[in-house]
């Protein structure tokens, strides 16, 4: 099982950005997907979660800003990015708990999606 994100860039500071990430390969169910993010020397932090069914959490620096998410039929997730600041340059991790047959339950990360806010 791959998760693929894609959809980074440069943008400017008060833009948006919408970032996407599939999970492709032998999938029976996905619970939680999230999205995660790391600038350099920082550690990794949560960005914002959604559940199967759609409930989301967010970190209290992206609310009303950033918006998570999901089409279940296609396995993927969104980050649709407003209003982006400087601080938001990072890069952009997505991260699902999947469950598959004869392995149960296991946590995936994505690559990495960079994305740059700057003028």
């Amino acid at each position: 099982v791959q998760l693929q994100a894609s959809g980074g860039g440069l943008v400017q500071p008060g833009g948006s950005l919408r970032i996407s990430c599939a999970a492709s390969g032998s999938i029976f169910s996905i619970s939680v997907m999230g999205w995660y993010r790391q600038a350099p020397g920082n550690q990794r932090a949560m960005v914002a979660t959604i559940t199967s069914d759609g409930s989301t959490n967010y970190a209290d620096s992206v609310k009303g800003r950033l918006i998570i998410s999901r089409d279940n039929a296609k396995n993927t997730v969104y980050l649709q990015m407003n209003s982006l600041k400087p601080e938001d340059t990072a890069v952009y991790y997505c991260n699902a708990n999947i469950w598959r047959p004869g392995i149960g339950w296991y946590n995936s990360w994505g690559q990495g999606t960079q994305v740059t806010v700057s003028s």
